[in-house]
């Protein structure tokens, strides 16, 4: 059984990450560059990922059905706070001003968007699928405010312009309260399907071009000067302390497969490529964020894996 498990979540997780190394190919023999980059980068957040939210939610959720819809927002902000907190408990161990705070947000913000996504899509059959989508956008509508308030905060912490606060209503988080709202009024039912079936065909787009990017984003990254103290502190927070405590209280309370599933997979994700965009808007210097970033995401080649296997085990 052990080895099912394994060939089932290895599959699952090498599907991901061959997506990821044809971006890096991509990337690196400059068939896609910088400005390439960036447009595929805004398409998929600003289109293919908003017209998958909106035909996911106006398809398959309703609030008869999914009465605790907002458990899934304040999850995520909890999510965050443990990652903050693990964190800061090591922040000690790590010298230097700036390295402290790039430390503390590579630990607080993970992958959340594309690689939970695409390891749902590789894991699941389409009817839990269906269940676990709508359960990550929800999840994504509050870790998306914390990450474009708190987290950009935190790397801009000496402020040299106000943080504009209509960051916090990016496209995605725009259309998941645009659909919650339409579904409310129960005008999601006269939406017709010939609109649905071409707008679903451009946000299936979205997981094979988001893994494109991360890959693109990896293949861009410069690894100069490892600070090894604060990466092998950062792996350890990050791919090991987090997903076990995960696994903890997913025992503790009990908590049902699916939704304990999503939280083991978002606290078993590697650091946020988001935080290196954000580094870049504001002009700060690149210290620890771009090697935190690429080494989180080989550890988790095993680390993901690992724990999933753990998980399938305490729930078959």
């Amino acid at each position: 059984m052990p080895l099912e498990h394994f060939k089932i979540t290895g599959i699952a997780v090498s599907q991901i990450f061959l997506l990821a190394a044809m971006g890096f190919f991509l990337v690196k023999r400059k068939f896609l560059e910088g400005a390439g980059l960036d447009a595929v980068s805004n398409l998929v957040l600003d289109v293919t990922l908003p017209v998958l939210i909106f035909c996911q939610l106006i398809k398959d959720f309703s609030f008869q059905a999914y009465p605790d819809w907002w458990i899934f927002p304040l999850l995520s902000i909890g999510i965050t706070v443990i990652g903050l907190v693990v964190g800061f408990l090591l922040l000690p161990l790590i010298k230097g001003e700036q390295h402290k705070l790039q430390f503390l947000s590579l630990v607080g913000f993970q992958n959340s968007g594309y690689l939970p996504l695409a390891l749902a899509a590789a894991l699941l059959a389409q009817r839990e699928l269906n269940a676990m989508f709508i359960y990550l956008f929800l999840f994504l509508c509050g870790f998306n405010l914390v990450m474009f308030s708190v987290g950009v905060y935190i790397l801009n912490f000496h402020k040299e312009r106000k943080f504009d606060w209509l960051n916090l209503l990016s496209m995605p988080v725009t259309v998941t309260l645009f659909s919650l709202l339409i579904i409310f009024f129960g005008l999601n039912k006269f939406v017709p399907d010939a609109v649905i079936k071409p707008l679903r065909m451009l946000g299936d787009s979205t997981l094979p071009l988001a893994m494109l990017v991360v890959g693109g984003n990896l293949a861009e990254l410069n690894l100069k000067n490892i600070n090894k103290r604060a990466i092998s502190l950062l792996i350890l927070a990050k791919m090991i302390v987090l997903p076990a405590i995960g696994l903890g209280l997913i025992i503790i309370f009990g908590i049902p497969k699916l939704i304990g599933l999503l939280i083991l997979i978002q606290l078993a994700m590697p650091s946020a490529v988001t935080l290196s965009v954000i580094l870049r808007n504001y002009k700060k210097e690149d210290l620890l964020v771009s090697q935190g970033i690429l080494l989180t995401h080989l550890a988790s080649v095993i680390t993901i894996p690992l724990f999933l296997i753990l998980y399938l085990l305490m729930t078959q």
